[in-house]
Formats: structure tokens, sequence, C-alpha cells
């Protein structure tokens, strides 16, 4: 017998009487339940902010707070009292039009925290305002915190009467002539995610209807690795409102996701990624069924009834032990480590003599850490029969028509039966590049023929998603007496979790941003991929070239400092220019990289000047480099297509599948499309554009959200759609027809354009599988950053003071979504850099645990300066703007330890343990830890030597 309560709580200064279990439901699971889902529950351990609501004057984090622990008629503030869309609160006014915004999930719990700031303290300073936010631990995973303070003290100045809501607003109606490229045009989605009345997947789930089923997948957590003797489902189908347990035999056309190769050098290995495991469980996150019942409680207890028998198998937990020659094959089709790729350039023969003799060299061993996403929201996904009768599946997918592919394969249906639909999406930086979770809840649909929600708690989430994939590194590097390099080498050991896809992909990564974009006229390396039994690697902002400038910026910090040059004078002068090919044997398509240097050049003098007046024993403080920046797009074989559709009301429709995770591809879509449009209706605005995107019902497919390529893509693609459009709207003497008139003549009013990489360029070409060499991009972005950093001696304890980023990336489109894609890139770096990692995955199985920084560990003083820049392949001279600004920027950070305090960190994070321990080594007259060389399964000259006799091609 369930005992409940009646209970009456004031919220939003309303009396409001509801039923409830005290001891079960929370203050989150009550206001949810009426309605406010403005309250988002993202980690539910209390440690991210995004449920705070203000109970009795104080802010608490309402999933974590029981009905039983709140007094019959307490007051309860929750977003929806704070403001509405049409009347919003000074806060929600500047959170939208000074870009506070971008997946917008955590923005109703900054709101809500902020407001009680604001109620006691109506005049705080900006170092008030983070130590509010990290007292209530509201944590942001986009922004990098900047633009939320920014925000806060604006909001606060028109709260106290100092400044009015136009002080803060871009008023676009000067600009109609002269256009809106470049411009802070506010996200059009942006004030439904400020006021909380934006509906998430978990949202959506309770506005279902009343008979939708309730899935939970049932993940064992027992093992990494081990054979599966048996699956008994008899006591969980026997549980409280169970539907059906799904398991393997239910799903006899599908329970696979599709397996790509994208080089010769990979094993052909066989259809490995099982969607539920009947044979054997080869990471903790594995999945042996899916329990579908009345209610998600009911569904949760069933699954832990779910028994598995095993055979316990020895677990290969990182690269190193995977490879051991003694290490059993992970999955029986193929090798552990199945891809490799060489890399081959100038006088590759004698780059080991090369380094031998050179006057000036090192080398040393290296390790880029397994980073977790850690967006606020988990993830959750919807499936059902729709009004066409398509199984329909809401999610939060990055590649809409790509993830319906391998949904269809999954789940063991025609691909055109299946409709995809991303929801609102609370961020995922690229996690959600993957289908698993979707087709799990398509199979439960399908299997049920019911409507179905599926969630996972933050745990489940975090067991199941892929991460960064961490990788190894050998490497040596030399330079001549005039501080020229001479010769690189590197050796690299992907550790790609327990799934092969992408994998080989993610490998010519490091091949391409290794020394990028120095010129070293001699390089041998070897990059391989490797299967282990942790999570599986996955895209992640940067997606390969994180892990390459881990060893690369610091071998060229270390060779300066060996050679006695400062490391920013050694940068200039190796920095490529005009004819100056990259490791890959091609021409840059750019160079902006001296100008860019000249551009920091006062910058770091300023710095490293600051950091010596402010040097003391106790607290060492320094100056740290790293280049960065990252490619463009998928090469020749990128596509992407969008439509755009005069309406009858004569205003224009676009469609598009620019899927946002948090970078704004509403804005960038408006803004693509107004460009677009206006070179034929050069008075066209904002307001006569409406947006359709990501459905595939009615969207035309555009491509993946990755590769730094949205931009560059939807603007190609809409110049061709406007242009067609206006060709048909076109009369005789040059004046446009209407919407009436294109009906009466007949002429559609729905154009497509259709862009294809290799129809405008033809010089493209993959990485020669021999050699490296080659040419799979048409664009760059470029990036150079600088740390400046504290460490405290006594605790080792890192503090990043300032961080400032010059980047090239074209011509801009939208000023605050780039500014955020710098902001929130900076701000995932520093944490790569001191603290997030997911190795225990008993452990590590939230945002605070796997070291999320808050708003306190990431500086407010973060500059980001753009160059002005127009690249002439691009839409309206864009390049692309996101993954560079993660690409390098943690090795900022590690390079100004080492200036600091002398300690090389050489494997992330570098915790305050690890720095401690340096500092402690050195003040005992000894070396700071040094890893000895890895092996990797074999030597790097054996294993080139191999390659060199087995040659191989794309045919």
């Amino acid at each position: 017998m369930m005992n409940l309560k009646k209970m009456t709580l004031n919220i939003n200064g309303a009396d409001r009487m509801f039923i409830c279990d005290p001891e079960k439901d929370t203050l989150a699971s009550v206001l949810r339940r009426l309605g406010l889902t403005g309250t988002k529950i993202g980690c539910g351990a209390g440690v991210c902010g995004a449920c705070s609501v203000i109970l009795n004057g104080n802010v608490v984090r309402s999933c974590m707070r029981k009905i039983s622990r709140i007094e019959e008629y307490s007051s309860v503030v929750t977003i929806e009292g704070i403001g509405t869309v049409l009347h919003p609160h000074p806060l929600q006014y500047a959170w939208v039009n000074l870009g506070a915004v971008q997946c917008g999930f955590c923005t109703p719990g900054f709101i809500v925290s902020a407001y009680a700031l604001l109620c006691k303290n109506a005049s705080p300073t900006r170092e008030e305002v983070r130590d509010w936010f990290r007292k209530h631990r509201n944590v942001c995973r986009c922004t990098g915190y900047k633009q939320i303070v920014d925000a806060v003290m604006e909001a606060a100045a028109i709260i106290r009467g100092e400044k009015t809501f136009d002080d803060i607003t871009y008023d676009w109606t000067g600009d109609i002539k002269k256009g809106f490229y470049g411009k802070p045009l506010v996200r059009p989605n942006a004030m439904a995610k400020a006021c909380g009345v934006c509906d998430y997947g978990d949202d959506i789930e309770l506005k279902m209807p009343a008979e939708t089923l309730h899935a939970v997948l049932a993940m064992p957590r027992i093992t990494s690795h081990a054979n599966i003797i048996d699956i008994d489902t008899c006591e969980a189908e026997k549980m409280p409102g169970v539907v059906k347990v799904i398991t393997a035999k239910d799903v006899p056309d599908g329970n696979v996701l599709i397996a790509f190769t994208f080089s010769p050098r990979t094993a052909d290995y066989e259809q490995v990624h099982k969607l539920l495991q009947d044979e054997k469980i080869v990471t903790w996150g594995n999945v042996v069924a899916i329990v579908v019942a009345d209610t998600k409680d009911h569904a949760r207890d069933a699954a832990g009834k779910v028994k598995v028998e095993i055979e316990q198998l020895p677990e290969y937990m990182n690269f190193l032990d995977a490879v051991k020659p003694e290490a059993m094959r992970i999955h029986l089709s193929m090798d552990n480590v199945y891809s490799i790729q060489p890399l081959l350039k100038g006088d590759y023969g004698n780059v080991s003599e090369m380094i031998d003799k050179a006057p000036y060299k090192v080398e040393g061993s290296f390790y880029s850490s397994r980073e977790p996403h850690m967006s606020i929201e988990g993830d959750t996904v919807q499936a059902y029969y729709d009004e066409d009768g398509k199984l329909c599946v809401h999610c939060k997918t990055m590649t809409l028509y790509f993830n319906r592919d391998d949904m269809a394969e999954g789940i063991g249906m025609p691909v055109e039966d299946l409709r995809v639909i991303e929801n609102p999406t609370g961020g995922s930086f690229g996690w959600a590049l993957s289908a698993a979770s979707y087709a799990l809840a398509g199979i439960a649909a399908k299997v049920t023929g019911m409507p179905v929600a599926l969630s996972m708690t933050y745990d489940e989430f975090m067991a199941f998603s892929g991460k960064r994939s961490p990788a190894y590194f050998n490497g040596r590097l030399a330079c001549d007496e005039d501080g020229r390099i001479t010769a690189g080498e590197f050796d690299a050991g992907l550790d790609h979790g327990a799934y092969p896809e992408m994998g080989d992909d993610k490998l010519t990564k490091i091949l391409r941003f290794m020394f990028f974009p120095y010129n070293v006229p001699n390089a041998v390396g070897l990059a391989r991929a490797a299967i282990t039994n942790h999570c599986q690697g996955a895209a992640y902002r940067g997606y390969g070239a994180p892990q390459a400038y881990t060893c690369g910026e610091a071998l060229i910090d270390m060779l300066a400092e060996e050679a006695g040059i400062d490391p920013f004078d050694f940068r200039y002068r190796n920095i490529a220019g005009p004819g100056d090919e990259n490791l890959n044997q091609r021409e840059f398509l750019q160079y902006p990289m001296q100008e860019m240097m000249d551009r920091l050049k006062p910058l770091y003098d300023e710095a490293v000047k600051k950091a010596g007046k402010e040097d003391s024993p106790e607290i060492r403080k320094g100056v740290g480099l790293a280049w960065g920046g990252y490619n463009v797009g998928l090469g020749g074989l990128d596509e992407a297509s969008v439509a755009i559709e005069l309406a009858e009301d004569g205003k224009f429709i676009k469609y598009d599948t620019w899927q946002d995770q948090g970078q704004g591809g509403d804005a960038g879509s408006l803004i693509c499309t107004l460009e677009a449009l206006r070179a034929y209706f050069p008075d066209v605005t904002p307001d006569d554009v409406r947006l359709i995107q990501d459905d595939s019902k009615y969207c035309p497919n555009t491509g993946e959200s990755a590769g730094s390529r949205s931009h560059f893509v939807n603007g190609k693609a809409s110049i061709l759609a406007a242009k067609k459009l206006a060709d048909a709207m076109r009369r005789e003497d040059g004046t446009y027809r209407t919407y009436d008139e294109m009906i009466a003549e007949g002429i559609p009013t729905r154009y497509t354009g259709d862009w294809n990489a290799a129809d405008e360029w033809d010089c493209f070409d993959f990485l020669d599988p021999n050699d490296g060499s080659g040419n799979p991009t048409y664009a760059y972005t470029y990036a150079l950053f600088m740390a400046e950093v504290s460490v405290d001696v006594s605790n080792g304890k890192t503090t990043v003071d300032r961080m400032t980023c010059i980047d090239w990336v074209g011509r801009i489109g939208n000023i605050q979504s780039v500014d955020g894609q710098a902001y929130g890139g900076i701000s995932h770096s520093i944490g790569f850099a001191l603290s997030e990692n997911y190795e225990d995955v008993r452990r590590d199985n939230n945002i605070y645990r796997a070291g999320v920084p808050y708003i306190t560990d990431i500086p407010d003083d973060i500059v980001v300066l753009h160059m002005d820049g127009y690249d002439e392949r691009g839409p309206f001279g864009s390049s692309g703007a996101s993954e560079a600004f993660q690409s390098s920027d943690h090795m900022a950070v590690i390079n100004a330890i080492n200036n600091a305090c002398g300690v090389r960190i050489y494997e992330l994070p570098a915790s305050p343990e690890k720095v401690k321990a340096g500092i402690d080594a050195i003040a005992k007259g000894e070396k700071p830890y040094k890893p000895e060389k890895y092996f990797l399964g074999s030597e790097l000259y054996e294993e080139l030597e191999r390659i060199k006799n087995e040659p191989l091609s794309w045919e």
C-alpha cells in the first residue's frame, strides 16, 4: 500500500495543492509534475544547479530536497515566476541579448540563482557574482561563464535604474540596407530558454499521452569484460507494471550499428557494436535488456531484477594493457590494434639520425586523458508511430540523417519508415553523434507498438556515453643552432574504447595536427587505434586534434627551452609561411599565422613582465603558449542541402538540419539565409524568415553539426537555394512575383540548394595509407593561445588567471555565437588541462566526480581577439568556428605550469597532486616525474618497415 500526502506550497505567489509521496518525491519532481518544467533535472545529485529554485528566500537545489523536509505553505519561486516571454525580467532579457544563452538547459537555474543574489545585493561585483554561482553549484558547459556574468551585471544596472533594456539591445532596423552579417542577432529560441518554457526531452516526455510506456536500460555494471552465460529476466517480467523485457532475441533483424572503415589500413571487422548484449560484455556501460513498463519507477525497479551470469575475462582498461603481447582479443573478429596510419615527409629515411645528431633535441612520452563531455542534460529519447505510420524518434541527434540510417540498421526496419526529430538539446559537444540510445528507444516502440519514453539517470548516462579517446605518445623533435626545426618523430596510440567505428577517421587528425601549424621539413610518424574495455571513443569538439597538440605543443616548448630561446620567439621563427607545407605535404590554405603572432606579441611581453613582478616563493606565476587550429568540413565527400520557400504571407521559410547542440544552429541558419536572400531582396529582415529545422519529414539533409562545417556548408547551400527561388520569382522585367502570382502561374514556391564540395573543387584526396600525404579539407581555422597561471607551492593547485586567444575564422557571421564558442571551448580546455577525467567507471559517475570546472575554476579574464579575415572559398568570406577553440589551449595551461614552477606534466590532467609531487622533487634536488617510453604494440621503425613492404591503396 502506498501512503500519500496532500500538501500545499505557495508557488510563484499562488497556493498550489498536490498529492505526493513525501519520502520519495523531491521538490523538483513535484514542480515538474505541476507543469513547471523550467526547473530542469540534470545531474540528479545536487552538483549542477540546473534545478535551482528559491525556497523561503534561499536558493536550493530542488532535485535533492525531499518534500518531507519542506514545511507546508512554504514559499517557492521558480523560473516561471520571475518573468515571461512577453514580460521578461531584466535578467532574462540580459541573458538573451548578451549571448548568455547557448544550449539553455542550465539557464533557468542560473537566472533563479542570480535573482536571489540581486534580491540580497543589488550592486554585486563580478567576483561576488562568481562566488555566488560557485556557492550554489551552478554549472554551465557551454558559455565559459563570461557572458553569464556580463548578463548579471547588466541586469543589475537595469534594476538599479542606471540602464534600460534599449541600452543592451542590438537594434537591427538601422542595418537593413547594410545587412546583418557579423551582427549580434539574438537567437530565435533564446527567450523561450531564458523563461523556462523551451521543452527539452524530459519535458516532452511529461507531455506525451497517458498511455506512453517508459523504458529503462538494464545495464549490469558488474564488469567491463566477460562472457555472458545467462540472462535471467523472469523476476523482472513479474514486477508490477512491466509490459515487456526486451532482449537481443526480440530484435532478430537489427541490434547492430552500421560499421564503416575509413582507411585501407583498418581491419575488416564485423558488425561488433551490438545494442543489446547476449554473448559478451565488452565495456562497463553495456546493455543486456530494455525494460518497458507503465511508469519510469516500475521500469527502473524491474531493470534492477534482470540477472546476468558471467564468466569473468581480463579487463583491458587502457591502450597499453590492450596491446600487450599476452592480451586476448576483445572482439574475436579483429586484433585489438585494428587501424594504423603512417606519416612520412621530407627526408624521412634519415629523420632518426637527424634528431640524434642535432645540436638541440628533446624527447618525451605524453598521455592525453579520457575527457568526459559532461553536458548538463544527459540522454533522453522518445519514440512513437506518427500520423503517417512512420516510427518517429525524438532525440539529441547532431547528425540527423546519418543517425537515421544507423537507427534503421539497429532497429531492423527500412530507413524510409523512420522519421527523426532533434529535440531542443541541452548540449552534447559530440557524444550525440552516436545513435545507440536512439535505436534502443526505437526498438522499444517497435516491439511494443506503443509510444515509449527512454531516459537515463546521470550515472547511467556517464557509463553509457562515449568520451574523448585517450592517446599515448612517444615523440622527439630537433632544431638547428638557429632554433629552426629540422625533424620530428612521433608514435601515437589511440584508445578508442570498446568499439572501432570512426577510430580510424580520428587517427587522421593526429597526422594532420601534430606540429600544426609549424614548418617541419622532415617528419616520421605513426598513429594506431586500439580496442579496449573502457567506454567507446566518441566525437568531442576538436576530434583527435587535442590529442596531437598534447604531444606536439609540449615538444615545441621543451625544444625552445633546450635551445635557450624564448618560447614565443621559437614559435615565431618556426611558424609556417607562404609556400611551406604541412605534415601531409600540402600547402596551408591560408597563412595568417605570422600576423596573429604579431597581434599577440605585445600582450605576451606584458604578461611575462607581469608574471615576473607578481611571482613569489609561495605563489609561482607563469605564462604559456600553444598554437592550435582545426580543419573545416569533411573534405571532398562533404555535401549539404537546404530549402527556402516563399510563404503565403510573403515571408520566407528556411528548412535545414543544422542540429543545434547549443552552438546556435537557429541563429546561424538565420544569418546565412538573410545574407543569401539579400542579394536579391535587399530589404529582407530577421522578421521575414521563419525556420523549420531538424525534422526529417520536412527538412533536407544539411549533414552533421560537426567538423566546424555547419556555417560553411549551410551558407553554401543557402546561396544556391536563394538563387533558385529568386530566379523562379523573377519576372521578365526584373521585378519579383508574389506568392499568389507564383501559385496562379503554377510555379513552385520551394527550392532546394544542393551543395557538394567536389563540384566546387577537384583537388581533394584522402590521406595516402603509405605516407600520410593528402589534402582532405577545404578550409582551416587557426587559434593561438596564451595562458597566465598561478601555482600554489603549498598544495600544487593551479589557477588560470587569464586566457588570451587570437583566432582566424574568416569573416564572422554572428559575433555572439563565435564568442560563445570561444569562451566555451576555452573553459573545456582548462578543465581538460587541470581536472576533467573519466577513468574510474565506478567513481567518476557525475560531473563533480569527473572534474567539471565550476565558475571560479575558469578565469573571468578571457580575452578573445578575432583577426580580420576573409576566406575566399567560404560562403560570404567565412571559414568555420568551433573546434579551433578547443584544440590546443589545454597545452597553453600545461606549458604555463612548467614556466611557473619548472614542473612539466606529461600525463593529463595536471592535478594538484601531480604538480605538488613535481615541486617537492625539485626541492629535494631530484627530477620530477617523466614517464618512460610507452610500449605501443611494436617499435615505430619496425612497424614502418612492415608498412613499406606491404603498400596499400584506396582502390
